[in-house]
C-alpha cells in the first residue's frame, strides 16, 4: 500500500458526489462533526473509503466509526433521519476491530426501503473535527466506488 492511499479519503459507493456543504441536514452541510464527502447512492453496498479499523457500529445500523492508520477518527452515515429506521433497511458486515482497506464491503442500505420511508439515501464521509487537505472534487459528478474524493 502506498503511502498517499493512507491518507486519502475514496467514494464508498457508486453514484453522484455531491459538496458536503449541498447535503440536506444542516450538521453535515455546516461542517459541524467535520469536513468530508457526499455521495447520492446509485448501489446498495458500501465499502470503506478508508484504511483503517472499525472502532464504533451504531445501534441502528445507519453509521460507522473508523479510525485510520494516521490516527484521524471516520464516520461513515448512510443516509439523513435514518437512525429513525431502527436499522431495518441496512445490513452491516463488519465488526468493531475489524482491519479494512479502501474497497472492504462495510454494509448494504436498501436505497428502496429508505426512500419508501421518505429518508435522503446520501452517504456522508466526514473526518471528524478535521478540515480536509483537499478536496479532488468541487462539484456534483458521477463516481464510482473507490474514487479518490479528498486528502487529509
Amino acid at each position: 500500500m502506498i503511502f498517499g492511499k493512507k491518507k486519502g479519503i475514496f467514494s464508498p459507493v457508486k453514484g453522484e458526489f455531491i459538496p458536503l456543504e449541498e447535503v440536506a441536514d444542516p450538521v453535515f452541510a455546516q461542517k459541524m462533526m467535520g469536513d468530508g464527502v457526499a455521495v447520492i447512492p446509485s448501489s446498495d453496498e458500501i465499502v470503506s473509503p478508508v484504511v483503517g479499523t472499525v472502532t464504533t457500529i451504531i445501534e441502528q445500523k445507519h453509521a460507522l466509526g473508523l479510525m485510520m492508520e494516521g490516527g484521524q477518527e471516520v464516520l461513515v452515515h448512510m443516509g439523513i433521519d435514518t437512525v429513525e429506521l431502527n436499522g431495518a433497511p441496512f445490513e452491516v458486515y463488519v465488526k468493531t476491530g475489524d482491519h479494512v482497506e479502501i474497497g472492504t464491503p462495510l454494509a448494504k442500505m436498501d436505497r428502496a426501503a429508505v426512500k419508501v420511508a421518505g429518508k435522503d439515501t446520501v452517504i456522508m464521509v466526514i473526518v471528524t473535527g478535521q478540515q480536509l487537505n483537499s478536496h479532488k472534487l468541487t462539484k456534483r459528478t458521477s463516481v464510482n466506488q473507490g474514487d479518490e474524493l479528498g486528502k487529509l
